[in-house]
């Protein structure tokens, strides 16, 4: 009897070493354009799941949902089934008066002002990347040509609290660049169970700018953030390929 897990469905029999999670189960369909033999898997509540190939590599999308609760329960359930890395290609609010529409932020660090890692941990227990995969995603956008920024991101629960506009303006102040509602969460998680993650953010809300404006701008396919969606897929991709590239060479005896 295959043992599905209870909220992704998906079992052992699915998997594959790499995984790239969006928030957002549409954005499955523009993950598949970059695959090639993609194979619907599931879709329960907001978990929808494909899996294909990429340049040879087996690879897993899956979406998340909205806020850190239900992406820990996609990395804790990925996990159970053998996947081993998990890159969030997601949007977040820009904190920098730098970053405009469509804009990456590479993140290198995340405020865990969400309740789902601290279930797990205290507070004080960092949400960091895993260095590699950082790196070869730094790679990836380097050799790709892909304008980025890299930086510290702020993983929050509600967009709509009395006081965000002065809790954003008092983390920006801080050197914060952008905020979501995942990536502590994937980071932490990730962590704790030994799974290598990174996060990718495209800038959907420039800072200081009208949230639901520049939401619903979002949803009706503004070029800029296509764009910066597109590149967020590609550069997650070419950053497991590389993964996968210095797992086989440093088993041939080669390093870098």
């Amino acid at each position: 009897m295959i043992d599905l897990q209870a909220h992704i469905r998906l079992s052992k029999e699915d998997a594959a070493k790499y995984a790239i999670l969006p928030g957002d189960p549409g954005r499955i369909d523009h993950i598949k354009t970059f695959l090639t033999e993609s194979k619907e898997l599931a879709y329960n509540r907001e978990m929808r799941s494909v899996s294909g190939y990429y340049k040879g590599l087996k690879v897993l999308a899956v979406s998340t949902g909205m806020g850190g609760a239900s992406t820990g329960i996609a990395v804790e359930e990925l996990h159970n089934i053998g996947v081993k890395y998990m890159i969030r290609i997601g949007s977040c609010g820009g904190l920098d008066p730098r970053m405009k529409f469509g804009d990456l932020l590479i993140v290198n660090g995340a405020v865990r002002d969400e309740g789902a890692s601290k279930a797990y941990i205290d507070s004080i227990y960092p949400a960091i990347p895993d260095t590699e995969l950082l790196i070869s995603v730094l790679e990836a956008a380097n050799e790709c040509k892909v304008p980025f920024f890299i930086g510290k991101a702020r993983s929050h629960d509600s967009f709509y609290i009395d006081n965000e506009e002065e809790i954003s303006k008092y983390w920006s102040g801080k050197g914060i660049m952008g905020s979501d509602m995942e990536t502590a969460a994937l980071f932490t998680i990730g962590a704790l169970r030994g799974v290598k993650t990174a996060s990718i953010l495209n800038t959907v809300v420039e800072y200081e700018g009208n949230l639901a404006e520049e939401i619903n701008g979002y949803v009706d396919g503004e070029a800029s953030m296509k764009q910066g969606e597109k590149n967020e897929i590609l550069l997650a991709l070419e950053a497991f390929v590389k993964e996968e590239n210095k797992i086989n060479n440093k088993r041939r005896g080669y390093y870098e």
